[in-house]
């Protein structure tokens, strides 16, 4: 379960910090795991708000050491059953735009049931294929065209829409708790046929969902 980061990816991908998605973790977690922390900046933002003990799994050996000055603990490894981690300790397991890159996300999700204690929830950051933009490129101009960075990231090996977030999962054993689309178009067009559609696109209209989601007992 290795994201298919490269070293030649866009200066300052594992820098990214993500504020944006402080609001949804926990305000009582004391124990976060970050896969896919990458040097550190998100994990270090939560340390700092809520006082918590952070831990980090990151595969990128240069990553994986500029993390390790900021949180309590990193592993530079793939994020599998076969990583020492201790099992229901976690209040919080974060996959901020890595489950994307993931050769089997599914794996992940439930190995991350193991680790997590009886009141810990996982928190994820996933792009929305079905973006307003997306599709208009794909209807209208026959174009599929991979970039270095965004939903079409070269790098990402599967694709998620809102109502495909829902059912991985559900059927995966979890309670959603909290779900909310993130960076709404600017777009007035889109706007507009939302409108005209009452609504029924609403989802097409963020290029990210944020996930708060509770293992079922």
């Amino acid at each position: 379960m290795e994201k298919a980061i490269q070293g030649s990816q866009v200066e300052g991908y594992y820098q990214n910090q993500r504020p944006e998605m402080l609001p949804f973790i926990p305000a009582g977690a004391k124990c976060v795991l970050e896969v896919g922390c990458g040097e550190g900046g998100f994990s270090q933002l939560v340390k700092s708000q809520l006082s918590a003990e952070t831990w980090g799994v990151e595969i990128d050996e240069r990553a994986a050491k500029a993390a390790s000055k900021k949180l309590d603990r990193v592993l530079c490894q793939s994020f599998n059953s076969g990583i020492e981690l201790p099992h229901h300790y976690f209040d919080c397991i974060i996959f901020n735009d890595v489950l994307e890159h993931l050769v089997d996300p599914f794996a992940a999700l439930d190995f991350s049931r193991q680790l997590l204690n009886s009141k810990g929830v996982v928190v994820c950051s996933i792009p929305n294929i079905r973006y307003f933009h997306i599709l208009v490129e794909l209807l209208f101009e026959a174009e599929w065209r991979y970039r270095n960075d965004g939903i079409l990231d070269r790098t990402h090996l599967r694709f998620f829409t809102e109502r495909s977030i829902k059912r991985t999962f559900d059927e995966l054993g979890y309670h959603i708790e909290r779900i909310e689309g993130l960076h709404p178009s600017p777009s007035w067009k889109y706007r507009l046929v939302n409108t005209l559609l009452l609504g029924r696109i609403a989802d097409m209209g963020y290029t990210q969902f944020a996930v708060v989601a509770r293992p079922r007992n």
